[in-house]
């Protein structure tokens, strides 16, 4: 019998559901905080279920000899060192969806504590005073939120505002208009939301594009007297540009749940009359918690008696007979998805992927969602080959899967098509030796292997192009490792893609942009 470890504080009917479906389980909700103790014992479990106080890191990985799986009783894996587990051969679960709900509500529940002085008043009635003038607050009808990152939560608090009977304007990259029609919201860029949003909420994942998002120059962007509201992560906001803004009038009012640095016992926001802060209380409530603890003992159950894996972040939905020949496949799809999610900056509306030859034979439906999550990846990094397709229908995005039992030049090929509100982007790839190489990207030939750090170019097919891409490259210290090209045909559109040994900065890739013949240039990571 598998046997499981509980080391945080989860419902007690997450024990229950372990024993029921054939898990042994020890429920010590206080032994994650004990860093040597849980060293000492993780050994003997084949499961460890987690909430955020147990912190699961490479050594803790390396001690559970035993370990197969770790589940996380909630969305953030900050906690737990992926990669280690991933190395280990460690399943790392999470519930994605669990506490959606009650951290929409939260984040619906801080406005209005913002915007009508609610914990300012409460506190001064306590104290006996009777000061209705100092309290005057502001009404959210007629009022425009909005609303950054339209996703699970972000698009419960959207129907919760059009209740509310405020106008709602959204920016989320993988949001198509046919959505935003279905929630009721405007769909528009970060841009126009800042400049017409009375308050604004953001609802993204913690990612190297959304990491500041809401940024000293984009609170800037804000109209004077606006309110800013966090329930997601810390690092979204600046907090001390949000400190400045609020000192100078320019802020009315914010509300923090989540903090840049957690647990935050010390923080200059902390006593100022305009701040309402709570302690991450997002996904804190009973049904919650009850709901995730639940959702966390059947995942894990299930996949320590029955080989099923489901909300993994770094593990494919796929049998242990089928593992052998997907898995190179698997990591062929999610780099196409990876390459043309890293190009794509406006709203995706379809993602279709190709199979021809003899992959067409395969089990299809962990490569299709390893694509798409691929692409989706790059602005959504919670997101994993069991969610992406949930989370690109949430979107409006279309998943088409197209087979053909011929290829053209390679045995199996994986041909990916983007459709965007602006263009549609395709790339091909295959497997030389087993592993995964690009061989066409929009309809240009080209064979390239895929490396960490990768910058891409369009150009106009002109002399002296190559010279000076490697000339900029070799100033900045920044050594090549392989360089391949493309064109459509002498003097028109070409392509290059070039391995470098280090991530390309902001400053270098300004410097491509502008050289000659350049149309655009992007920096990759795989």
């Amino acid at each position: 019998m598998p046997k499981v470890l509980v080391s945080d504080k989860l419902s007690e009917t997450a024990v229950r559901v372990f024993k029921e479906r054939g898990v042994d389980v020890d429920y010590e909700p206080t032994l994650g905080k004990d860093k040597e103790k849980l060293l000492s014992v993780i050994g003997d479990y084949d499961g460890l279920a987690v909430r955020s106080a147990t912190k699961a890191m490479a050594p803790v990985i390396e001690a559970g000899k035993k370990l197969k799986v770790i589940g996380r009783a909630g969305i953030g894996v900050d906690n737990i060192d992926i990669p280690a587990a991933t190395a280990a051969g460690v399943v790392v679960m999470n519930t994605p969806y669990g506490n959606a709900i009650t951290t929409a509500e939260h984040a619906i529940a801080m406005m209005f504590s913002m915007v009508r002085l609610i914990p300012q008043a409460n506190a001064s009635t306590h104290q006996g005073k009777w000061e209705k003038s100092a309290f005057m607050g502001t009404e959210v009808y007629g009022k425009t939120l909005g609303v950054i990152g339209c996703g699970n939560i972000g698009s419960i608090v959207a129907d919760r505002a059009v209740g509310l009977k405020m106008r709602v304007v959204a920016y989320d990259p993988f949001l198509t208009e046919e959505r935003a029609i279905k929630l009721g919201v405007e769909k528009a860029d970060l841009d126009t939301l800042l400049s017409r949003a009375d308050i604004v909420t953001v609802h993204t994942p913690l990612t190297d594009q959304t990491r500041n998002i809401l940024s000293r120059n984009n609170l800037s962007k804000l109209k004077k007297g606006a309110f800013v509201i966090n329930c997601a992560r810390g690092g979204l906001l600046d907090e001390e540009a949000l400190k400045d803004m609020l000192d100078e009038g320019h802020i009315a009012g914010a509300a923090l749940d989540v903090f840049e640095t957690e647990p935050a016992t010390d923080h200059p926001l902390f006593g100022n009359p305009k701040v309402v802060a709570t302690p991450h209380l997002g996904a804190s409530t009973k049904e919650a918690q009850e709901n995730v603890a639940i959702q966390i003992a059947e995942q894990m159950a299930d996949y320590l008696v029955r080989g099923a894996v489901s909300n993994s972040l770094n593990s494919p939905s796929v049998t242990a007979e089928e593992a052998p020949r997907l898995k190179p496949f698997i990591a062929l799809a999610e780099k196409l998805g990876a390459f043309a999610g890293q190009l794509t900056r406006t709203g995706l509306k379809k993602i279709e992927v190709i199979y021809e030859g003899d992959i067409s034979e395969l089990n299809l439906k962990p490569l299709t969602a390893s694509a798409v999550a691929g692409v989706l990846k790059p602005m959504l990094s919670e997101v994993n080959i069991v969610n992406a397709p949930v989370i690109a229908r949430e979107r409006g995005v279309s998943i088409a899967e197209t087979v053909r039992d011929d290829a053209d030049a390679y045995d199996s090929i994986i041909r990916l098509k983007i459709t965007s509100e602006t263009q549609t982007r395709t790339v091909s790839g295959t497997l030389f030796g087993g592993a995964p190489r690009i061989v066409e990207i929009k309809g240009v030939d080209m064979e390239a292997s895929f490396s960490p750090h990768m910058l891409y170019t369009t150009n106009e097919d002109k002399p002296g192009f190559i010279g000076a891409l490697g000339r900029a490259l070799g100033e900045a210290g920044m050594n090549i490792g392989t360089f391949n090209l493309g064109r459509e045909d002498s003097g028109g559109g070409a392509i290059a893609l070039v391995a470098v040994d280090e991530p390309i900065s902001d400053d270098l890739l300004e410097k491509v942009r502008a050289l000659p013949h350049v149309t655009q240039a992007t920096a990759l990571a795989f």
